[in-house]
């Protein structure tokens, strides 16, 4: 892999971890009209999402800064049970990261990918659309229960093509949870699970450069912090003027065309 093909890698997911489009299904697009094939497709995918994950924290520090100081307190408050509903919605993931590691990985190297990518965006565009036209009362506060549900939405976005935080965000909204609510709880919770992995693959000893080698990593890890934390920002904006619609275009557009080219 070149540096230049690794920074537009970055760059691709640092925009599209935020916005509700699918960063998985968009990396996989990239590669094939870049002409990139790479041995460790889920490392070198890990390690932009470890990038995007430090745009978040970057991005959220005053939320992050709140949640880590609250949970040391001796009496169990606000930040506690905030931070107890994040450890929640990171169960359902947990359990897919360590069942179904292996097989999501596979699929990456499908020759299929792409098809499966489109049917998944096309997936993330009607749930898009549904949460936009559905007007459900908003709570005051996201619950326990609504954190396990949103974390299930998680888990089933570990497909390839299903946008993680357009179907967080979604069902939190479906759930009538509050829209920047949502959109934080959103880009909180993947924190763990994303370090999670880069950690378990160090200790597995599965962190080897291969193909990729250190200087594009260290270009594609880069690029997608910076971009992410614009598109962050961003997103942050959007999800409160509710404008997710257009999004559900875009995904359905994407989706189409994704088809497309894996029949051509």
């Amino acid at each position: 892999m070149e540096v230049i093909e690794a920074i537009v890698l970055g760059i691709v997911q640092g925009l599209t971890e935020f916005l509700p489009v699918s960063s998985s299904g968009h990396l996989q697009i990239a590669k094939a009209l870049l002409g990139v094939e790479i041995e460790e497709n889920l490392l070198f995918d890990v390690t932009l999402h470890a990038a995007t994950v430090l745009s978040t924290i970057v991005v959220l520090w005053g939320e992050v800064k709140r949640l880590f100081c609250g949970l040391f307190s001796k009496h169990f408050n606000d930040e506690q049970a905030y931070i107890l509903k994040l450890v929640i919605s990171m169960i359902p993931i947990g359990i897919v990261g360590f069942a179904f590691k292996d097989y999501i990985d596979a699929m990456l190297s499908s020759p299929y990918i792409l098809t499966f990518v489109g049917a998944m965006l096309l997936l993330t565009a009607a749930l898009l659309a549904f949460a936009y036209y559905a007007k459900p009362r908003q709570k005051e506060q996201i619950s326990y229960r609504d954190a396990f549900i949103i974390g299930l939405a998680q888990a089933v976005a570990a497909m390839p093509g299903l946008s993680r935080s357009g179907s967080t965000i979604a069902t939190g909204l479906l759930l009538g949870n509050k829209k920047e609510a949502v959109a934080n709880f959103s880009f909180l919770m993947v924190l763990a699970p994303i370090l999670g992995e880069l950690f378990l693959n160090i200790v597995k000893g599965e962190v080897v450069l291969g193909s990729i080698g250190f200087a594009p990593m260290v270009a594609g890890f880069v690029s997608a912090f910076v971009v992410g934390c614009l598109a962050c920002k961003f997103m942050i904006g959007i999800v409160k003027r509710g404008k997710l619609i257009w999004f559900a275009v875009y995904c359905a557009l994407a989706g189409v065309v994704s088809i497309i080219c894996n029949l051509i």
